[in-house]
């Protein structure tokens, strides 16, 4: 687990992890996030998202920055757990690419 989460129930975490893998859809995703987040708490891990795809596509912090609105603090700690994460954003982001490239076909 997470350094940053440790002191966060594990049962507690395992349920909303479990519960987030039981969706099914976009669209039940979308309603979950929606009922269980803020709507700034929402566009800061979209944000957060976005930075990741603009690092992983070699852009530098300052180009990073005017495109999605974060802060070079953000784009820094994006980009650690993008090297030397846990391996979620790189997940996320080869799932994206497989999806996308599904997409366009």
């Amino acid at each position: 687990m997470n350094k940053d989460i440790r002191n966060i129930s594990r049962e507690r975490m395992h349920e909303l992890w479990r519960a987030i893998a039981l969706l099914d859809s976009a669209e039940e995703c979308e309603s979950f996030f929606t009922d269980l987040c803020t709507v700034a708490e929402l566009d800061e891990m979209a944000k957060r998202l976005e930075v990741a795809k603009c690092i992983d596509a070699g852009m530098s912090y300052g180009d990073a920055a005017e495109k999605t609105g974060a802060s070079t603090a953000t784009i820094s700690r994006v980009k650690r757990s993008l090297y030397y994460g846990n391996g979620g954003y790189r997940t996320a982001l080869d799932k994206l690419e497989g999806k996308e490239a599904k997409d366009d076909e």
